[in-house]
């Protein structure tokens, strides 16, 4: 970039030179920008309007709550400092926000739903960083839980900013609680999420992606030697791969989510007298399970059971649903984290048992076709045992089709900064292709803006490096830059890290130092 062109991104320049202070996009600490007096530019201020053009949702409630609790108590917020917000998903029901692309609806006749109005006992058991996806996505985004359902969140480690120091994270005691279950002769369905092969991969570490693999694999034995033993069918899976692709082709490590397909291993406490097909997807999970304990699939689910010459008098009477979070598959040994670990479990479970290859990313799962897997869209696929079609299908479709131009919340908030005279923000994930948003629906924005004679637009980025290329925040900032150039109107005044925007363990103080960086201009001035 030539000195003119940094004068022209200043914040793209200011995101470089805080990777040559050491700093990452996931922890990047606040860049503000200040005019010649050094008075931050474009801060939040009461009555201001914010959209927030984040999807997913889970992680984006708190910073939310900051601006529109009028009863918010988390920290010190200025007195009357509330903003109009406009959200492009519904975060949650219980937010005053207008919201862009509000739920279709609540999926019904889930797994969850059909094991437990059968009146079998239904377990839910993950570490708390995912149980949201063992609960609300897996249960067909539902929080309440089912009469005869049994729900365990084994607390994840305390850590600073990443798991790599603790790889094997809370996966021991999800297996110590699973074990529990199994031993329970009343539980008819298990379902269990090892957590720490996904966590880990986001993280440039190999050593601690080794130790994550491993210590994922010895607790997946520990679980499966534990329902052998008690006569409960295993069936293993994943939501997504992640670190069986952990580097591109020139050998720059790839921290995000992959389009791998993704294991199904069934493990019948008798011995293997079963067989299934070579291939299907997430949603075939659901319809197997049920196949395998007797129960009639409900007609929406379009999925079909895995299990060839399956004799209905064979049916198990208990269920264990074991999902490795993470585990691609990947034949090439290239960056192939799962393959140079130690896997002895996996690797003669895949060898002896019956075995299928599962599509986990784009149409599968409800995304774009070449759309790489995540958590959420995983997870739901794994409980819904249909296709559903993903908020982010929904959105490219209204930019495409134009109707995102006149989307209802886009509208009021955009006349109403021009009606009242106060500005227009624009916060959100600065990325390709983030589960949390993309570059490509804060530029539509933009462009709204400027058509509709917004005066004030200033925009907040968050950074996070999963699934970009190193470095590639500053280059996603510049983009930015060189298009409010272009329109002539907005300016990117904030960016930050996404670990300490987006939190969904209440972790205010994380939360705060985004506000801060918002409302008060607190960060590294940037000119």
């Amino acid at each position: 970039m030539t000195e003119a062109a940094d004068r022209k991104h200043p914040m793209a320049e200011a995101v470089r030179a805080a990777y040559r202070r050491g700093e990452d996009d996931e922890a990047m600490l606040p860049l503000v920008k200040v005019d010649e007096s050094g008075n931050a530019v474009g801060k939040i201020r009461g009555g201001d309007y914010v959209i927030f053009y984040d999807i997913r949702g889970e992680r984006e409630i708190q910073l939310t709550e900051c601006f529109t609790d009028p009863g918010f108590s988390h920290f010190s917020t200025p007195s009357g400092l509330l903003a109009h917000f406009a959200t492009m998903i519904q975060y949650d029901p219980n937010l005053g926000v207008k919201v862009a692309f509000p739920p279709v609806s609540r999926i019904s006749d889930t797994l969850c739903e059909v094991v437990t109005r059968s009146g079998l006992k239904l377990a839910r058991i993950s570490e708390s960083e995912k149980a949201v996806h063992i609960s609300y996505f897996l249960g067909g985004r539902r929080d309440e839980q089912f009469p005869n359902e049994d729900r365990v969140a084994i607390p994840s480690p305390e850590h600073e900013v990443n798991y790599d120091e603790i790889p094997e994270m809370s996966a021991a005691g999800v297996a110590d609680a699973v074990i529990e279950r199994i031993e329970d002769p009343s539980c008819g369905l298990i379902i269990a999420n090892f957590a720490n092969v996904d966590v880990v991969g986001h993280i440039e570490n190999e050593k601690a992606i080794l130790q994550a693999v491993a210590s994922a694999d010895e607790q997946v034995g520990r679980v499966v030697d534990a329902a052998k033993a008690a006569g409960v069918t295993t069936i293993i899976t994943a939501d997504h791969g992640t670190v069986e692709k952990w580097r591109y082709p020139e050998g720059a490590i790839d921290t995000g989510h992959t389009d791998s397909l993704v294991p199904f291993i069934l493990v019948s406490p008798g011995g293997n007298i079963w067989a299934v097909r070579e291939s299907g997807e997430l949603a075939d999970v659901a319809p197997t399970v049920l196949e395998l304990l007797g129960l009639d699939k409900p007609d929406v689910m379009t999925g079909q059971s895995l299990l060839e010459g399956f004799n209905g008098a064979e049916s198990s009477p208990r269920v264990l649903l074991v999902i490795v979070d993470g585990w691609g598959l990947n034949d090439d040994e290239y960056g192939n984290m799962i393959m140079k670990a130690d896997t002895p479990v996996m690797d003669r479970l895949q060898r002896d048992c019956p075995f299928a290859r599962l599509e986990a990313a784009g149409e599968a799962v409800g995304m774009p076709a070449g759309a790489v897997g995540n958590s959420e869209s995983g997870h739901l696929h794994l409980g819904a045992g249909r296709r559903v079609y993903s908020d982010r299908v929904r959105i490219d479709k209204a930019i495409e089709d134009g109707s995102f131009l006149e989307n209802d919340a886009f509208v009021w908030a955009m006349e109403g900064a021009r009606r009242d005279g106060t500005r227009l923000h624009l916060l959100g994930i600065i990325s390709f292709y983030s589960s949390h948003g993309s570059i490509d629906h804060l530029m539509p924005l933009m462009q709204m803006a400027k058509e509709r004679g917004v005066p004030e637009v200033y925009i907040h980025g968050l950074l996070g490096r999963r699934g970009e290329r190193p470095e590639s925040g500053a280059r996603y900032i510049g983009e930015v830059e060189a298009e409010a150039g272009r329109l002539g109107l907005g300016e990117v005044v904030t960016v930050i890290g996404r670990y300490w925007a987006l939190d969904r363990e209440y972790n205010w103080d994380r939360v705060e130092k985004t506000y801060r960086a918002l409302v008060h201009g607190e960060g590294t001035a940037v000119r």
